[in-house]
């Protein structure tokens, strides 16, 4: 897939505002983050798919915020493995329209180190604690819901402590790591840089100038 370029990394290091500038700026497909939402509809199997089909089904949500830290971590991995199965189905057809495409992905390392290379692979990174102390920021609808089922609770204070224990287990130092060293070129989080400085160095690491 010679025409595809993929962001990879951890939460709040910028992936998705690189993805749409630069699908912007080159003309290509932007696929933003959780792209394979498209996919996950009553006719996904959920014994194929039994991780992403668990929020689909999912009637009590407290249920979800109550998982033990190695039962989301578990969970998160799962979400990962079936993720990259249905991107790379979109990518297949995406592809045939010939133009560039730019992927906020969860595609693994060890599957982009087999079909793609170091020139179109960024890796993008931000401090562990930006996506455990920032995760309710966002408005995002399904975040907002969260975190009003954590205050819910009997004990709010508890709950959320949980819930940032397993965003700590998610966004482990190990996971940073995996990233920081996978053999492709990283760009770390840098709140004194601008948006269009970071969308310039993107470029040169993707060997898009010009």
């Amino acid at each position: 897939m010679p025409d595809i370029y993929y962001i990879i990394g951890t939460a709040y290091a910028g992936k998705s505002t690189m993805v749409k500038l630069l699908a912007e700026k080159h003309d290509g497909i932007a696929c933003g983050e959780n792209y394979h939402d498209q996919l996950v509809d009553e006719r996904l199997d959920k014994k194929e798919f039994p991780c992403l089909c668990y929020t689909r089904d999912l009637q009590d949500w407290r249920a979800f915020i109550r998982k033990t830290p190695e039962e989301y971590a578990s969970w998160i991995d799962g979400v990962a493995r079936e993720c990259e199965i249905l991107e790379l189905r979109i990518l297949e057809e995406l592809k045939k329209q010939g133009r560039r495409i730019f992927v906020d992905t969860n595609i693994s390392i060890e599957t982009l180190k087999r079909i793609s290379d170091t020139d179109h692979v960024l890796v993008m990174l931000s401090d562990q604690m930006v996506s455990v102390n920032r995760f309710f920021e966002r408005p995002d609808r399904e975040k907002q819901f969260l975190y009003q089922l954590l205050m819910q609770e009997p004990d709010p204070d508890a709950a959320m402590a949980g819930f940032r224990e397993m965003l700590m287990r998610v966004n482990s130092k190990e996971a940073y790591d995996r990233f920081l060293h996978s053999g492709f070129r990283v760009l770390l989080r840098d709140d004194h840089r601008t948006v269009e400085e970071t969308l310039e160095i993107a470029e040169k690491m993707l060997r898009l100038e010009g």
